[in-house]
């Protein structure tokens, strides 16, 4: 794991505006929204960070570039959280490797999402996870062991079998004094058995809800739902999510963040608890209308060293941008933070790309409102 280091408390997020289509650039990032915390809680040294990316891909095109930009630009901001997380949106199936529709990836790529990028914790619980069958998911899990003994990194989701999934989920993790339950889950996946085995955490609530009574068994703080759900390419979620949203704060979760759709999907609050119904893309070779648009949420929870009083302040979130190669470098793609790179049209190697992001981001504020 990495070491552990205090964020400083202030959430800037991006607001729609109902001027918003007819303002200049520079209106948007003029305006910084900061949400005020309880005076107890500003300087509380016992305070632990959680960042959350959607999806990380590797599509066929991928597979040809240099894969060290990819997420180059992100780094610093997981690696300064406690605790970063990222869904995995393929198997470590072996050669040959494959793109969309079935996902084999190399396996130096998660070894760069965990040494070169931070990622602490692989979600493995996705519609592609058994794109390669029983021995793909066994070996992607033989690859995430290593990963695991070398640099730390944990995965959830996942395992050889059904007692072996048991005993790890929900998964665990303490830093501070602070102990944070992750239930990660899928609505399916697209090939490969569907039964006992390969276990694969899935959409069912009597599975589900035995996770989280098992997350307050072993004296969890909080507990984080991360469920692999929703309609592709839709904005707004769909009944499916609000139900099973419901039902998750019926159970005493405290945070949901989803995935799956490939875009950002609106986000509210469902009797306090926030909800993040979509963080879209994090890094893939996606181009359809609001696919290289993503978030990056960030958890943070904070342990008043007088009272022990714990609480979860408000998510952070800030979007995302996934270049493809020839817009901003010439060979490779580059995630990066909207708001950091907004008035530097004139770095981009195809400005129309600077103009694209712009107007994708401006349409997703307007399509999902997400605000202060």
């Amino acid at each position: 794991m990495k070491r552990s280091r205090l964020i400083p408390l202030l959430l800037i997020l991006f607001a729609a505006h109902p001027a918003a289509a007819q303002q200049p650039v520079d209106y948007f990032f003029s305006r910084q929204y900061q949400i005020p915390f309880p005076n107890a809680f500003r300087n509380a040294p016992d305070t632990v960070s959680m960042s959350i990316i959607g999806d990380v891909m590797m599509h066929a095109k991928q597979l040809v570039r240099d894969h060290r930009p990819f997420m180059e630009r992100i780094a610093p901001a997981l690696r300064e959280a406690d605790f970063a997380v990222a869904n995995m949106e393929f198997p470590l199936g072996g050669e040959p490797y494959t793109g969309y529709p079935v996902f084999s990836c190399p396996d130096y790529y998660a070894w760069y999402a965990g040494d070169e990028c931070g990622i602490d914790v692989f979600l493995t619980a996705n519609n592609h996870v058994l794109d390669r069958g029983e021995s793909g998911l066994k070996r992607t899990l033989d690859v995430y062991e290593q990963i695991r003994d070398s640099l730390g990194v944990l995965q959830t989701g996942a395992a050889r079998d059904r007692e072996e999934l048991n005993r790890t989920y929900p998964l665990m993790l303490s830093r501070r004094g602070i102990r944070i339950a992750l239930v990660n889950f899928t609505y399916g996946t697209n090939t490969g058995p569907q039964a006992a085995w390969p276990a694969v955490n899935r959409m069912r609530r009597e599975e589900v809800g035995e996770a989280i009574r098992r997350a307050r068994e072993q004296e969890a703080d909080f507990v984080v739902a991360l469920p692999h759900w929703g309609t592709e390419y839709q904005l707004l979620h769909d009944a499916v999510q609000a139900g099973w949203a419901q039902w998750l704060v019926d159970q005493g979760v405290d945070a949901i963040v989803g995935s799956h759709p490939h875009v950002v999907q609106d986000t509210t609050h469902i009797q306090g608890v926030p909800v993040i119904y979509s963080l879209g893309n994090a890094c893939s070779n996606m181009s359809a209308p609001n696919t290289r648009i993503g978030l990056m949420a960030t958890l943070r929870f904070v342990s008043d060293p007088q009272t022990g009083e714990k609480r979860m302040l408000e998510p952070e979130l800030r979007f995302l941008w996934c270049t493809l190669p020839e817009r901003l470098l010439p060979d490779s793609y580059a995630s990066l933070f909207v708001k950091e790179w907004a008035d530097r049209r004139d770095d981009w190697l195809t400005p129309s790309d600077f103009d694209n992001m712009i107007t994708t981001w401006r349409r997703v504020l307007d399509a999902t409102g997400i605000e202060d």
